[in-house]
């Protein structure tokens, strides 16, 4: 955390914080830390955040387990809302998180995957080292992997395959997405 005056130390041109502010404001005895018990990790990128929810679900294993899912469907380290529902013949894990209100229908698997509040998850889909964005919908049949990221309210129809995709809010795709790109 930073006073609203550090932002006065940052130029309009490109700027690293940790070779050009951070070293003057030690020297000027103006940075301060804080110790934090537990963990701390730089959730930088999607990749980076994947990392976090593993490594946090696994802390959650060693701490307080009576957090993790139960579901039958689970395998390994899952948190999932009480809201969510799941359909049969799920295999759900490890290292997921799903958010509340979220529906996930027959012979889905999801692995190293978020899913955020209200999404769904068609039958028969496959997700894996993604995140799934609130209020999105993936059709029937899906494959999603390689760090896509869906963001609000997009909608993949059926039987399409989405690599590496980086998907802007509100956007409906239509066709696969065979090499990692961003969609806007």
């Amino acid at each position: 955390m930073f006073q609203p005056a550090v932002l006065s130390r940052i130029s309009t041109q490109p700027t690293s914080m940790e070779k050009e502010i951070f070293p003057v404001m030690a020297q000027e005895e103006e940075l301060y830390c804080m110790p934090v018990n537990g963990y701390w990790l730089d959730v930088c990128s999607p990749k980076h955040h994947l990392l976090a929810v593993g490594m946090h679900l696994a802390y959650l294993r060693k701490t307080n387990a009576a957090l993790l899912s139960v579901h039958p469907a689970v395998r390994g380290d899952v948190l999932m809302d009480a809201s969510a529902t799941v359909g049969n013949g799920c295999v759900i894990g490890p290292n997921v998180v799903i958010g509340p209100n979220c529906v996930i229908e027959d012979g889905v698997y999801l692995e190293r995957a978020v899913l955020m509040e209200g999404s769904v998850v068609r039958k028969h889909s496959f997700v894996t080292d993604s995140i799934v964005g609130w209020q999105s919908k993936v059709g029937q049949w899906v494959r999603v992997e390689n760090l896509t990221v869906l963001g609000e309210d997009v909608k993949l129809v059926d039987e399409i395959y989405v690599n590496g995709g980086l998907v802007l809010p509100h956007k409906s795709i239509t066709d696969s997405v065979a090499e990692p790109r961003i969609i806007m």
